[in-house]
């Protein structure tokens, strides 16, 4: 006889499933909204008994197969309450009673970079996400994320695949929209490339507007130099490097970002600089120091920098932050400190800030849980947090970004 447990889904979780208690504890249920009844069957099965107002039909057909989206079944205003409250709940975790702003919606169609699966099988070439969960390649032939240009050019990558892949080999398709076009690698085995196969990408490279196409490090065409514009300034963009996802995401944080600086603010540090996303647009008004463990991120933006004029000095320099975070003494003179590390977060360059005497520090995080972990490091040594605010850069996904103002 099959064992089976009827249970009512109170609330959303971290990762939007569904989250019902019983006397074993929490059980979390793939695709639940709160409200609904859902059996659940020995073996971790599950059918839902009941269905929400807040459920409504998912606007991507590979919805629930393709693991880029986890929350499409939300209704809109569920959604952004589930977003919200895991900033929220985040920094309560802290014990900080957090001035939470709405959170900014960016629209659909605008991420500018993807990292896919190729898989060629024969004749056939699968691109697309991974199930979630799982290592089946889900074969796209729609996505809501991406900018339109990149969801264009699919029919194109797949030829290219068929060209550059050996005939039963998978990898990885980095895509970027970049000023010039797209910017295409593929990260797979490497296949012995003749001069017709190179000429064939190339004419393919030609009709899907890709400014570069690299091939298992092997740069094939190259018709434009991949370049983004970031504050004004053309920055070179390595396939791999970190990037903003969103263009539209980018400009409002850097307007945060500006609009906290201190109107009389001379020198700022840009702390996990990357390739310059706050660095460019701080040195329109103030001295920078930037400062990332990436050699190659370092080495683009002081290329990007001697290639500009009309910009404050920039002193660029590859550190690593983690272990070696610039200490009290070094961080003396600064007007302001952006902080904008990865999901990991920040503690021990924190806790350098927490003990300097800068007076500014702008917390940059897509990861609440380790932003509000250093930012309880800086409220106890007697900064005060502004107003928080969520940007819904990863839209459709668990994961959120959030700037947050520290002044003492």
């Amino acid at each position: 006889m099959v064992e089976m447990q009827e249970v009512t889904i109170e609330r959303l979780g971290a990762k939007g499933d569904g989250v019902a208690r019983n006397e074993a504890g929490d059980r979390f249920v793939a695709g639940a909204l709160p409200g609904e009844r859902w059996e659940i069957l020995e073996g971790g099965a599950t059918r839902r008994l009941s269905e929400s107002p807040d459920r409504v039909a998912p606007p991507c057909r590979h919805f629930g197969q393709c693991g880029g989206c986890m929350a499409q079944h939300m209704s809109e205003r569920l959604y952004l309450d589930w977003k919200h409250a895991t900033v929220r709940e985040a920094f309560a975790h802290r014990g900080i009673e957090a001035d939470v702003q709405p959170v900014r919606r960016i629209p659909l169609q605008t991420r500018r970079r993807a990292f896919l699966g190729v898989e060629r099988r024969g004749a056939d070439v699968l691109i697309g996400f991974r199930e979630e969960g799982q290592h089946a390649l889900v074969d796209m032939s729609e996505c809501l994320l991406l900018d339109p240009a990149i969801v264009n050019a699919l029919s194109h990558f797949r030829a290219m695949a068929k060209i550059a892949m050996p005939e039963r080999a998978s990898g990885r398709l980095v895509v970027t929209k970049v000023d010039a076009g797209l910017d295409v690698a593929f990260d797979n085995g490497h296949k012995m490339l003749k001069p017709d196969e190179r000429a064939e990408l190339a004419k393919l490279a030609e009709t899907a507007r890709v400014a570069r196409l690299v091939v298992a490090g092997d740069p094939i065409v190259v018709r434009a130099e991949p370049r983004l514009t970031i504050g004004g300034v053309e920055v070179d963009v390595p396939p791999s490097m970190f990037l903003q996802a969103v263009p539209e995401a980018e400009r409002l944080m850097i307007d945060l970002v500006l609009d906290a600086l201190p109107k009389k603010a001379k020198r700022v540090g840009d702390l996990f600089s990357g390739l310059g996303t706050f660095t460019f647009p701080l040195a329109r008004k103030v001295q920078v120091s930037a400062f990332d463990s990436d050699r190659r991120a370092i080495a683009v933006l002081e290329a990007a920098a001697r290639r500009t004029t009309g910009l404050k000095p920039i002193n660029a320099r590859t550190r690593d932050l983690f272990r070696e975070p610039l200490s009290p003494k070094e961080l003396e003179g600064f007007d302001a400190v952006v902080l904008d590390p990865p999901r990991a977060g920040a503690a021990e360059q924190s806790a350098r800030l927490a003990r300097s005497k800068v007076p500014i520090v702008i917390g940059v995080s897509c990861a609440p849980a380790t932003l509000a972990r250093d930012a309880r490091t800086l409220i106890d040594a007697g900064f005060k947090m502004g107003p928080l605010v969520p940007i819904d850069q990863f839209i459709y996904s668990p994961h959120i970004e959030a700037v947050t103002v520290f002044r003492r």
